[in-house]
């Protein structure tokens, strides 16, 4: 069985259960806010929230960022199973989860964000479900960031034609014509600076704001009587 699609924990490893106490904060959020916007994922979305890129784009918006620094795919999976998307019903849910899936094959990973994408269906009859693709990694071309665009790419094909689903490539500028990956986009190779931030959450702000706007009632405009 691919542990991809295994709803799991994250292992208290470090025995202080700050995991757990998060999920219960984001449901506590579910039940006293309304976003238009849900956030679910990794360390990516994590880390950009304190980014004046952040700030500039998606503050603005009614957004909840429930993403986890270390979770994988079947980590977010036991939280939308476990109340991350009750008591809520967002317009849009964008889920990047699969670049800490390391020990995992391309179609193992690919075949956990298809079945968070379900999940969420399951969930949110209605929602918008969008997919910033995986970033690339590492200061040098390597395996992973190989593996996170076959991820991609797979992903690209198993959501192809769903329902209210989409994907969005966030990753244009950020590797270098030499293939490098500098450290004023991603300070840890990893991890995005606000130069780096800037450049994925541009693309995804221009999808997230025409999406809204063609959901938005159109305003009636007949003279009163």
């Amino acid at each position: 069985m691919n542990p991809c699609v295994l709803p799991t924990p994250l292992p208290d490893l470090d025995g202080d259960k700050r995991w757990h106490s998060i999920h219960r904060r984001f449901i506590s959020d579910c039940r006293e806010k309304d976003p238009d916007v849900i956030f679910l994922g990794d360390c990516i979305f994590e880390t950009v929230q304190d980014s004046e890129a952040w700030n500039q784009y998606f503050a603005p918006l009614h957004c909840l960022n429930f993403s986890i620094r270390d979770d994988c795919t079947e980590h977010v999976l036991w939280r939308i199973e476990n109340g991350a998307l009750d008591n809520v019903n967002p317009k849009i849910v964008v889920l990047h989860v699969g670049t800490n899936n390391v020990r995992n094959s391309a179609e193992e990973v690919a075949e956990g964000v298809l079945a968070n994408v379900t999940k969420i269906r399951q969930k949110l009859p209605n929602a918008y479900i969008v997919l910033p693709s995986l970033l690339p990694r590492g200061q040098q071309p390597n395996k992973l960031r190989e593996k996170n665009a076959n991820i991609n790419e797979v992903v690209n094909g198993l959501t192809k034609g769903l329902y209210r689903v989409q994907t969005v490539a966030i990753d244009k500028g950020l590797v270098q014509s030499d293939g490098s990956i500098s450290h004023h986009d991603m300070f840890d190779y990893k991890n995005l600076t606000n130069a780096g931030a800037k450049k994925i959450l541009e693309p995804l702000y221009d999808l997230l704001s025409q999406i809204l706007n063609e959901n938005e009632p159109e305003n009636d405009l007949t003279p009163s009587e």
